[in-house]
């Protein structure tokens, strides 16, 4: 079932109202009651935050537009803040963008935005109206890029635009075959097949990065002998193993990639992780290296007989590990490769 959180800030005849969860059939009564509601108390301005909402539907979309309506007749106004990417193109595919939207001419006072990013940031408050079940953790919002993580269902809605995404991406790694959307399709259905499969993504206003992937530890199945040979390296017997990471064009791209892959091992509950790069991708390794992993060289004995680049990555809140000095099993004895400087692109899009 759906699950939707609410919360409510009155300040004086401006109201925010902070959503959480996802807007559909379960949960559309629960918005209008609480919309009207604000009405009904005399709120002039209504500013809804969706920062926190993963889906709107066509019947949460026209609630919006109804009360938008209503309030005009009562001399007041309701708009929406910071939608993710599937309401952003709801609005402008249905026309209803220039209604409800926030824009510079309708900017929030300074005291009720930083009651937004701290709701935001502190999720769902005490005496908000909720709907029962399950619900991905809220997004992280810094710099105006949020943080999501999504369910299988929507990741399984957005697979085509990430698909997008990933084409349009600067090229951070050698081999075209790893940056057509057939072999990333391939990638994430792959990867979205393993237990504990997660997938994060960075928007704006649209989708701006991603990056997935999935846990694995002692007992691994396919994955033995892999999670065998990082154990002897790095000590960690768990560990998250990063399919793909994208960071398109974008001035602030290195950051939203540490952020998505920190934040990603921080989901999970994993100290380290782990990604496999083919021992030529010079640059896929230099890319890495920029965002603080450690290269350990190439990996022998696996099954299939490649020697893929083993890197790691440590959370950031626990201590690094270092990286081998001397020949270790399951790791060739030449020296790790240099720290480089990432490719003349400004993005990458980078797997196994």
């Amino acid at each position: 079932m759906q699950r939707l959180d609410i919360h409510r800030r009155d300040r004086g005849e401006r109201a925010l109202v902070t959503l959480t969860g996802e807007i559909g059939p379960g949960t559309v009564p629960l918005l209008r009651a609480a919309l009207e509601q604000c009405l009904r108390d005399g709120v002039t301005v209504i500013d809804v935050d969706l920062t926190t909402v993963g889906s709107c539907d066509a019947k949460g979309l026209d609630v919006f537009l109804t009360t938008s309506r209503r309030a005009d007749r009562v001399h007041a106004s309701l708009w929406l803040h910071h939608p993710c990417v599937q309401i952003s193109r709801l609005l402008d595919v249905t026309g209803a963008a220039s209604r409800l939207l926030a824009d510079p001419a309708h900017p929030v006072p300074p005291a009720v935005l930083r009651e937004l990013l701290d709701v935001a940031a502190a999720g769902p408050a005490a005496g908000g109206t909720r709907t029962t079940g399950d619900q991905a953790r809220a997004p992280a919002v810094k710099d105006g890029i949020r943080l999501r993580r999504l369910t299988r269902q929507q990741a399984e809605g957005m697979t085509e635009e990430i698909a997008d995404l990933v084409v349009t991406s600067g090229v951070g790694s050698s081999g075209k075959a790893c940056h057509e959307r057939g072999d990333f399709l391939w990638r994430l259905a792959a990867s979205a097949r393993r237990p504990g499969f997660a997938l994060l993504v960075a928007e704006t206003t649209v989708l701006v990065g991603c990056s997935f992937g999935f846990p694995v530890g002692p007992g691994a199945g396919s994955e033995q002998s892999l999670q065998e040979s990082v154990q002897r390296i790095t000590g960690c017997a768990r560990f998250l193993l990063l399919t793909q990471v994208v960071a398109p064009q974008h001035p602030q791209h290195r950051d939203i990639a540490r952020r998505l892959q920190q934040r990603l091992l921080a989901d999970r509950h994993v100290a380290l992780g782990v990604a496999l790069l083919r021992p030529a991708d010079d640059a896929g390794q230099a890319v890495y290296e920029s965002w603080d992993w450690l290269n350990q060289g190439d990996m022998v004995g696996l099954p299939g007989g490649g020697t893929p680049c083993l890197l790691t990555l440590s959370r950031e809140s626990e201590l690094r590990l270092p990286g081998p000095r001397t020949a270790v099993p399951g790791v060739a004895s030449e020296p790790p490769r240099p720290r480089r400087t990432p490719g003349q692109r400004d993005g990458a899009v980078l797997g196994e």
